[in-house]
């Protein structure tokens, strides 16, 4: 992510002002640093993620307000061919969805191997494990997408009392499972922060922030 050599490249190959589009996907890179090294008003800050390869990302981004429309409607095309799209008028969405879904697939991925090497101790062969595993994260996902039921609704469906589902719960919860996932979620938005150079005392206990 050497954008300063990037940058220092390309403006040297056009001495004149820069009249294109730059879409930058780096996390914490902000618009005004990238218009700073870019020499151009017309940027395009984003933030996507890796089911993007598979054409099942979404991407946030916003843009300096000096980006013509023609622009910025080529921009939201461009952007949805790889998924979703979400546009935002505040800068610092952006710092957030970098620890909530561009971070966030490495977070279901552990989740997913925690999962399958249980399953593999409990005996069943690996390949069954991963394909237990994917199709009830893949299914749940579009169960919650499509239900017009809230989230914890949805959970406590699954929930019989003092059943298996209850028992995992507990465990789960006892262990801080919420407490661990939120910790590390501002972990991550706090770096995002760093990266961009602006002031990342913000969070839960901080001085900063939301509590």
């Amino acid at each position: 992510q050497n954008v300063s050599t990037l940058a220092h490249s390309l403006v040297e190959l056009n001495s004149e002002a820069p009249t294109g589009l730059v879409l930058s996907i780096v996390a914490g890179l902000t618009l005004s640093e990238i218009t700073k090294q870019f020499r151009t008003n017309c940027i395009i800050r984003s933030m996507p993620n890796t089911p993007s390869m598979v054409l099942e990302g979404i991407t946030v981004w916003t843009a300096t307000t000096e980006t013509p429309p023609e622009l910025l409607e080529k921009a939201r095309k461009l952007l949805a061919t790889f998924g979703e799209q979400i546009e935002v008028a505040d800068e610092s969405y952006l710092d957030m969805a970098t620890a909530i879904s561009g971070s966030g697939p490495a977070y279901i991925f552990l989740t997913m191997e925690a999962m399958i090497d249980a399953a593999v101790h409990m005996g069943f062969p690996r390949e069954t494990a991963k394909k237990l595993v994917l199709s009830t994260i893949r299914g749940s996902a579009s169960y919650a997408q499509r239900s017009s039921e809230a989230i914890p609704t949805l959970k406590n469906n699954v929930t019989s009392p003092g059943g298996t589902t209850a028992s995992a719960l507990y465990q789960l919860e006892r262990g801080g499972f919420r407490t661990v996932v939120a910790d590390a979620i501002w972990a991550a938005y706090r770096k995002a922060l760093e990266l961009g150079g602006n002031d990342s005392n913000v969070g839960p206990g901080r001085s900063r922030g939301k509590q």
